[in-house]
């Protein structure tokens, strides 16, 4: 308050002390800085983002059953009759809008870790691709920021590629959150979606698909680098039943976002977290990140950390140029030249093997090319499970 009368009566005396410049000098709970107002923006779009994809489809579907008990039965009974006849449009396609991809709330969410995009190869669009993400984590954070939003500029990165981020079929049975979701362009992670996008929807479409899946992210862990892929076949199989690349992607960081408790092999606890996933296709898992308000606190807010989303090249060669290495930074995407697969309608499982070995052979030289850019030791190794 003495700040502001004396501003006031500098101005009242002409010695040209503003009232603005006297407000900036008051404590930041009453004066919210740019930096500090813009980092604030980062934070509740990250968190509205983690509360739309843990509760949205929950909370929306208990309110259309409230809303039956209520005056306003008639509009859930006209919403529900919609969503009768539309039940099956995510495995169409979807309903993409590029205006929520483009959203600016997806900006601010990217710059909280941050998230960044650099092209070093084109993607022909007269092929259609299979992107294999790794690892999962817990919330995807970099394969959402990358494939469901334009916020890394993918789209005119690539001109001609629409990606397509694959997830739970059983979010896309939850009122308003499928809709949430297929505006981002994310479909149900099911063989009817995928072949749809792969052979009904032309060329230059680029399937996301997170292949550890829930699993793997019973295991995640700040620091620790291990994928579930030895037995995860179905993906390159399909990939040569419709002629599409292979583009491996390994993120770093991305199991940073959060920590969790892992549950020990073989108790009772890690039985029954075992039993629920295979009952909801989902993993419960335990974790936390920091507070919306104090960063030591515990909350769902993830921790602000770097993800380093890398598309593996065709060859295990370090690009340079003029005796420098091309890729520097910490955080950037890159997606390189794809796994060219033949198209085989009936592949034998000989042939499958062999893109597989080709596809982990890629992704485990892919993570060992890069690790060390990315505060990774020569001596850590990618655990293939």
């Amino acid at each position: 308050m003495k700040t502001i009368l004396a501003a006031y009566s500098g101005v009242l005396k002409g010695t040209g002390t503003s009232i603005l410049s006297s407000l900036q000098d008051l404590p930041l709970a009453f004066w919210l800085h740019g930096s500090k107002m813009e980092r604030h923006l980062q934070v509740l779009s990250v968190l509205q983002w983690v509360l739309s994809f843990l509760a949205l489809g929950a909370v929306c579907t208990v309110l259309l059953i409230y809303m039956f008990c209520t005056d306003c039965w008639l509009i859930a009974a006209l919403y529900t009759a919609w969503l009768i006849v539309d039940w099956n449009t995510p495995k169409q396609g979807g309903r993409r809008s590029s205006w929520v991809r483009s959203w600016r709330v997806w900006s601010y969410f990217r710059d909280y870790f941050p998230i960044r995009l650099i092209k070093t190869h084109n993607l022909p669009p007269n092929r259609n691709y299979i992107f294999g993400y790794h690892p999962h984590g817990i919330l995807c954070f970099g394969a959402f920021c990358n494939f469901g939003t334009e916020a890394t500029g993918f789209s005119k990165k690539f001109p001609g590629i629409k990606p397509s981020l694959a997830t739970l079929a059983g979010n896309f049975r939850m009122p308003v959150l499928r809709d949430y979701l297929m505006s981002g362009g994310i479909c149900p992670v099911n063989k009817n979606s995928i072949d749809y996008l792969l052979t009904c929807n032309g060329t230059g479409n680029a399937v996301i698909i997170v292949v550890g899946g829930a699993a793997e992210s019973l295991h995640c862990a700040p620091g620790k680098n291990s994928v579930i892929l030895k037995n995860r076949k179905g993906f390159v199989k399909m990939a040569l039943q419709k002629g599409s690349d292979l583009v491996p992607v390994y993120s770093f960081g991305e199991n940073d976002a959060y920590k969790q408790v892992i549950l020990e092999e073989g108790s009772y606890w890690k039985n029954i977290q075992k039993k629920l996933q295979k009952l909801f296709g989902f993993a419960p898992c335990l974790f936390h990140g920091c507070g919306l308000f104090f960063g030591d606190s515990w909350g769902i807010v993830p921790y602000a950390k770097p993800i380093t989303t890398i598309g593996k090249h065709s060859f295990c060669q370090e690009q340079t140029m003029n005796g420098r290495q091309m890729l520097t930074g910490l955080d950037f995407l890159a997606v390189g030249e794809p796994i060219t697969v033949p198209k085989i309608e009936e592949p034998s499982e000989k042939m499958v093997d062999l893109y597989h070995a080709m596809y982990v052979k890629s992704l485990q030289c892919l993570f060992d090319q890069y690790k060390t850019r990315f505060g990774l030791k020569e001596s850590d190794m990618l655990v293939i499970e």
